[in-house]
């Protein structure tokens, strides 16, 4: 019964129109909190996009791709999964609810081809599917050159249309 008792006596008196309660209904979340997070959020994503356009630039470049490409939402994506042997339209199709699960395995499945394009082994897919970022940042700065005889064809005409470099005689 004290707990009811309890709860009783705290309530609002609605009898007197002039009673003021110093009870704070309000969340506790300061708004400038709320503004500073933001705010650092916003940054550290506008920087993750930055560098995650620079090392597509540097992939798309080894790919004979348009480096301009990386700069533009959704594009950039649908050349991705293009140069992975991957239908484009996945990039769009990307933003519907459900539909977005089987986009992101025809998105892994371009990243292996990618990978295997640029000389790295099978395996190098976890690392593309668990920290992607670092699988950009390392398929962007290490010194691999791109095969097209490996993994499937891409369908990038740009990629298609690029000359072959010469085989070496012996």
């Amino acid at each position: 019964m004290g707990v009811l008792s309890t709860l009783a006596q705290s309530g609002y008196y609605y009898s007197d129109p002039y009673y003021y309660s110093s009870y704070d209904s309000s969340s506790s979340v300061d708004p400038m909190v709320a503004v500073v997070l933001g705010l650092v959020f916003g940054l550290f994503g506008i920087a993750l996009y930055v560098v995650m356009a620079l090392c597509l630039m540097r992939i798309f470049k080894k790919a004979g791709v348009k480096q301009w490409i990386a700069w533009v939402p959704f594009y950039n994506n649908w050349k991705l999964l293009e140069i992975g042997g991957q239908q484009g339209f996945w990039a769009v199709l990307a933003i519907l609810p459900i539909v977005n699960i089987v986009s992101a395995v025809f998105m892994y499945i371009s990243m292996y081809n990618i990978g295997l394009k640029l000389g790295k082994e099978g395996v190098f897919i976890l690392l593309a599917i668990f920290v992607s970022p670092v699988w950009f940042i390392w398929l962007a700065v290490d010194g691999s050159t791109w095969d097209e005889s490996k993994g499937a064809p891409s369908l990038a005409p740009e990629v298609a249309n690029a000359p072959k470099p010469a085989a070496p005689t012996a």
